[in-house]
């Protein structure tokens, strides 16, 4: 009886836990693009260790996702000589389009309006990185202790890379305050799980002891 007790009951912890699925965070960035003929694609390096090549097109838009497969791209179908039409090539030299998107309405942060879109064509070093490149332009910038990219010509105000949660009450994200960089270290176990763990491991301790209690009666 009381084996089938503890099978029930594991039984109901492991249903339990299956039938609450954790929801994802999402946040609020800036992400960072290259652009390829038409086509963007999410860069997998950060602009800091990216070196661009003269007339490479360069995108970064402010966003709310959970991550890059979800990330807004930049908007806009400006080209190279479309962005650099006005500055002349030079020795030594390279010339970087790049595209800065900041976001809608929708993803800014409280309080703040995004500037509008615009272009404009970096030229700097033939060495330089895209950070080099965008703090020739875009001024300022602002980046947290990981060198993780937080402003862009000083927008957003404040905050970097904070992590979401869906408000239940509006509908809308609400900032909990809490940088990107602190929480993709944080994938611990579900806190219930481990206390359904615990419980059954306690019944089953106490189901022993009863057993050798009635033995020695």
């Amino acid at each position: 009886m009381i084996r089938r007790a503890l099978t029930l009951l594991l039984t109901a912890l492991v249903l339990g836990t299956a039938a609450a699925p954790a929801q994802a965070a999402t946040y609020r960035y800036w992400s960072f693009w290259d652009r390829d003929g038409s086509k963007w694609t999410y860069a997998t390096v950060g602009p800091s260790v990216s070196v661009p090549s003269d007339g490479d097109v360069q995108g970064f838009r402010f966003t709310v996702s959970e991550d890059s497969a979800q990330a807004a791209q930049p908007r806009g179908e400006q080209t190279f000589g479309t962005i650099c039409a006005r500055t002349p090539e030079r020795d030594g030299q390279k010339r970087v389009a790049l595209v800065l998107d900041f976001g809608t309405a929708k993803d800014a942060p409280s309080g703040e309006t995004p500037p509008r879109l615009r272009t404009v064509c970096a030229q700097v070093p033939e060495d330089a990185t895209t950070a080099e490149a965008l703090a020739e332009v875009a001024k300022p910038l602002r980046y947290d202790s990981s060198a993780m990219l937080c402003a862009i010509e000083g927008y957003p105000s404040a905050g970097c890379g904070e992590e979401l949660s869906k408000g239940r009450d509006k509908g809308k994200d609400t900032d909990k305050s809490q940088s990107k960089s602190t929480n993709d270290s944080d994938n611990s176990p579900s806190l219930g799980l481990w206390a359904g763990a615990a419980g059954v491991a306690a019944l089953g301790a106490a189901a022993l002891w009863q057993s050798r209690r009635r033995r020695n009666d």
